[in-house]
């Protein structure tokens, strides 16, 4: 390709110079231009429909002829008429009197006597100290004085009226059994652990944990009805009941100040120590 030819020729001639132009890149180059260019217009042109879509809906809509509503006058209409055999409805019942006037009581005036300071009866005013365990009244009330003297009754002094329990096994009274050394069941607890001796299997098996146990203390401070709640293995159940029937004797229960029947169930913590 000489100058001349240089000077009007396309970029897709001198690339394509002394190539193959009948592969089909050559005239894909050559209408690329064309495409973009036609697909540049149809974008542009689907973007202004979308954009105006909604304002020529509302022209359309305003276009639309708008329905006339006919309104008619309200007429009266003429009342049925009177049907002379039937009777005519009973008068409406006559209107409740007033309520009377409320009656007005009246109290005389009495007017003030002027009296001398010698004429007037001096009255004592009791202490409010007096009046505390008294019944304030305008008349004084003579008291009973024909009562019998109770005064020479035997009895047994101060001692705590007891009230009648049911006698049943209680799990929690106003004061639960205890120890003779006291603690509550932090120190039923260590007792128990204290005359606990771990079996010799359960030595070799490493076996540690937690037992539940329950039992029962009865008006005595003995103790009953030894039961594993839920245990780790026979022998360390068996071992743990020994330990329970082995605790000293407890102060008992009370309920209303009577000994009764209380249930524990106490968790024991085991440990190879």
């Amino acid at each position: 390709m000489d100058n001349a030819q240089l000077a009007t020729a396309s970029l897709n001639d001198i690339v394509f110079e002394g190539r193959n132009r009948e592969y089909g890149a050559y005239q894909l180059r050559r209408i690329y231009g064309r495409h973009v260019t036609r697909a540049l217009i149809i974008g542009a042109a689907l973007l202004l429909l979308l954009v105006f879509i909604p304002a020529i809906a509302k022209m359309l809509e305003e276009r639309k002829p708008k329905e006339v509503l006919n309104l008619k006058e309200n007429v009266l209409m003429d009342a049925p008429p009177l049907d002379e055999t039937k009777p005519p409805p009973p008068p409406p019942p006559p209107e409740a009197p007033p309520p009377p006037p409320p009656k007005l009581t009246t109290v005389k005036f009495t007017p003030p006597v002027v009296k001398k300071d010698e004429e007037v009866k001096k009255e004592e005013v009791p202490d409010q100290e007096e009046l505390k365990d008294k019944t304030v009244a305008t008349v004084s009330v003579k008291g009973n004085t024909d009562a019998p003297d109770l005064s020479d009754l035997s009895g047994e002094g101060n001692k705590v009226v007891e009230e009648v329990v049911e006698s049943k096994v209680y799990t929690y009274v106003e004061q639960m059994p205890a120890l003779p050394g006291g603690g509550g069941m932090g120190a039923i607890v260590a007792a128990i652990q204290k005359n606990f001796r771990y079996p010799a299997a359960d030595l070799r098996n490493q076996t540690e944990g937690r037992v539940f146990a329950s039992f029962t203390v009865d008006e005595n401070g003995d103790i009953s009805d030894v039961k594993i709640v839920k245990g780790l293995t026979s022998t360390v159940d068996a071992e743990t009941m020994r330990s329970i029937k082995a605790l000293p004797k407890f102060i008992p229960g009370k309920q209303n100040g009577r000994a009764v029947k209380v249930s524990f169930t106490v968790p024991i913590t085991l440990k190879i120590q």
